[in-house]
């Protein structure tokens, strides 16, 4: 009975319980490129990136009548960016991000497909900041993916990316 009672109350290891395969339903993102190089982030499209995905920086953030909040001021987000201890931004091809089909007329997009994405060639996408003492503590900002993009796994890789440097520091 005790046995049965550990089974139950999930004590045993993960290699003795019953795992099933999952199936996912979750759709596989484009190709990504991910940088964790400020001067890769320009402040126009990263305000651009906090207007789609509704993000404020403000405690309380003014609203308009479409329930939108307002741009981030540039010289703020430079700032911030600056004084940011890492910053991850997340790229995609452009060209990925809105078409419905991998193929586009009759010999398709392959050749854009090929080049890989870069910051120069690719659409900011998600972004994460996180500021640290180095010592004790560090603290995660303003994670955020593109409204599309979203449920794709993007923003736990951001995160996962930002704890992953503190973790080796």
């Amino acid at each position: 009975m005790a046995v049965a009672g550990s089974i139950y109350g999930g004590c045993l290891p993960s290699t003795h319980r019953n795992s099933s395969p999952k199936m996912s339903t979750q759709k596989r993102p484009p190709p990504l490129f991910v940088s964790t190089d400020p001067t890769h982030v320009n402040p126009l499209h990263l305000r651009d990136l906090y207007s789609l995905c509704n993000h404020s920086c403000h405690r309380f953030p003014i609203l308009d009548p479409a329930g939108r909040v307002e741009p981030v001021e540039l010289d703020k987000l430079r700032v911030a960016v600056s004084n940011s201890s890492l910053v991850v931004s997340v790229f995609a091809n452009p060209d990925e991000l809105y078409s419905s089909s991998n193929m586009t007329g009759v010999g398709g997009n392959w050749l854009r497909r090929l080049v890989p994405v870069t910051p120069f060639n690719g659409r900011l996408v998600g972004f994460g900041r996180a500021i640290s003492d180095f010592g004790l503590t560090a603290s995660i900002y303003d994670v955020m993916v593109m409204p599309t993009l979203q449920g794709r796994g993007i923003g736990r890789m951001i995160v996962q990316r930002l704890i992953r440097f503190f973790d080796t520091t």
